[in-house]
């Protein structure tokens, strides 16, 4: 079903306690602040509401609060971060890897790859991969990696994906993300591991950190999602059983917005394959 387009949240917000809301296309571009996200999180915040930033972004939560703040999202916004770097850390420290062979620009995610055991080792010494993106994102493409992948597949080494994310728009740029090489990786019957949406690892982990705030883990029927891709942010939601709010500006906003805001025929053509995970309303970009 189409979404009913919404020129505020107000009236949808006040009728949950807690939201479950992405970074990267809602509240910031990569660049710069959307600030009227950041002021409809902190009205709802305000009101009584608990609000975790749960982000795909391939470092752990401090990372995340560093891009915030370079971006300039106002720090009333949020209460607590879900990043699929922290995912991926506990999954390691989980299975006791300690051979990793990485994947990834050490400099940008140097926060992660710091806080995984010894230094990045090669596949035939490894007993799994981890990987946070392409090394280099401007030239590379999965076809890059597929010498790689083929050895890793027959190896059968497991395969740690610290970002599912398949694209990212930086400003007006679009970019490869680690979870394009592992769609690859699983492809070619590689097992994956996905920290974060739209697999069950991300909200669960935003549960549990939504109930150490509120003191009981709120109920499904009173958590909002809010995200602007369909196919982690809208699917997490409906894997968790939760409502989305689907935010159009971001990664599909070459598919839906026609002069800058949601055009109905789009938005409806969107929605429209089956199994499409659904969503309680749809808005150009989040404002209270």
């Amino acid at each position: 079903m189409t979404p009913a387009i919404l020129a505020n949240a107000a009236p949808l917000l006040a009728r949950y306690e807690t939201v479950f809301c992405d970074v990267w296309g809602v509240m910031h571009n990569g660049q710069a602040a959307y600030h009227e996200a950041g002021e409809a999180l902190a009205r709802f915040r305000a009101s009584g509401g608990t609000v975790i930033l749960v982000s795909n972004a391939p470092v752990p939560a401090e990372g995340v609060v560093r891009v915030l703040d370079r971006t300039g999202v106002r720090r009333d916004a949020w209460d607590a971060i879900v990043s699929s770097g922290d995912i991926a850390l506990v999954h390691i420290a989980e299975k006791g890897y300690r051979h990793l062979h990485r994947i990834g620009p050490a400099r940008r995610d140097s926060m992660l790859f710091k806080r995984l055991p010894g230094e990045s080792v090669s596949l035939d010494l490894a007993d799994a991969i981890v990987c946070t993106g392409l090394v280099d994102d401007g030239n590379e493409t999965v076809a890059t990696y597929h010498p790689l992948i083929d050895d890793g597949v027959a190896r059968k080494l497991p395969f740690v994906c610290a970002n599912p994310d398949l694209v990212v728009d930086v400003g007006h740029k679009r970019y490869l993300c680690a979870g394009s090489i592992a769609a690859e990786y699983e492809a070619r019957g590689g097992d994956v591991f996905w920290a974060g949406k739209p697999h069950h690892s991300a909200y669960a982990a935003a549960f549990l950190k939504a109930a150490e705030l509120r003191g009981a883990r709120p109920d499904a029927a009173r958590v909002l999602a809010i995200g602007d891709a369909v196919r982690t942010d809208l699917a997490a939601a409906a894997g968790a059983g939760v409502d989305a709010l689907f935010i159009a500006s971001g990664i599909h906003n070459d598919e839906v917005l026609t002069a800058g805001e949601v055009d109905a025929g789009k938005l409806a053509a969107l929605f429209a394959p089956p199994g499409t995970p659904p969503a309680v309303g749809a808005m150009t970009r989040l404002r209270w």
